[in-house]
């Protein structure tokens, strides 16, 4: 596999190169699973060694076309901290800047406009435990009331006191929020999420009776996921390895 660090600028530590090659393939990754929406939505990460710096896609690019060296350096409110010709959505971060303040390990904050996620967050009860990709959510999804568009500073304090400590945010009528300790997690809970929206949108539009396990059942699940029982990883340590992997056989350019 192509070293992280081959193309890596001479005045950007090493650290830092390694979160913007993540932090690009998730940006890629999102896009290649069709999750992403134009220029539009954002994931953030805290810069290795710097709780308040940030690093952000620049404004008007694809997902798809994001690369290490694209991203853009930021502090808490948005400001650009480097000589890059490019700029960011100053507005939305600064619910990204929130959640990176209030929660210490968020290093990864995911958000999107993803089709199932979405048509979820407009239903009452959420991700219901339907499927053993829900079980991971069950009792562990927030949910955040539609304000309109989420550029409000007072907004902050709203989404915080709705995220509480779950890692996942369904964002009534608009979209979902997902926290990671790397972009590798963020992605994965995403991912596993949206599966898991799919599969129930396509049964209730089947008309079939749902079964839904016991609550016994369900919490025993999603506990094993958040305490990684048994061989059970944090999400994403097994499979953005292997990610990486496929993205670099594509001959994709994300880490330049």
């Amino acid at each position: 596999m192509a070293s992280e660090y081959a193309d890596r600028p001479a005045h950007i530590p090493a650290a830092e190169w390694k979160a913007r090659v993540d932090l690009a393939a998730c940006y890629r990754m999102v896009a290649r699973l069709g999750l992403d929406d134009l220029i539009y939505n954002h994931i953030s990460m805290r810069v290795p060694g710097h709780e308040d710096q940030f690093l952000l896609n620049p404004y008007g690019f694809l997902f798809g076309e994001i690369t290490a060296s694209s991203l853009v350096r930021i502090d808490i409110e948005g400001n650009k901290l480097d000589d890059t010709p490019y700029t960011v959505n100053k507005a939305a971060f600064v619910i990204h800047g929130a959640i990176h303040k209030a929660v210490h390990d968020a290093s990864c904050v995911l958000h999107t406009h993803s089709d199932a996620s979405t048509a979820i967050s407009c239903q009452k009860d959420g991700l219901l435990p339907l499927t053993q990709f829900a079980m991971r959510f069950y009792r562990r999804q927030a949910f955040h009331d539609y304000e309109g568009v989420a550029i409000d500073m007072d907004e902050q304090a709203r989404i915080i006191a709705d995220l509480a400590d779950n890692r996942v945010m369904l964002m009534r009528n608009h979209g979902i929020m997902t926290l990671g300790r790397t972009p590798g997690e963020a992605f994965m809970l995403l991912y596993y999420f949206e599966r898991a929206a799919r599969i129930q949108l396509d049964l209730q539009a089947s008309g079939a009776d749902l079964l839904i396990p016991p609550h016994e059942v369900c919490e025993k699940a999603a506990r094993q996921f958040w305490e990684n029982k048994g061989d059970i990883l944090i999400a994403g340590e097994r499979e953005w390895p292997a990610f990486l992997r496929q993205l670099d056989r594509e001959g994709s350019d994300y880490r330049r």
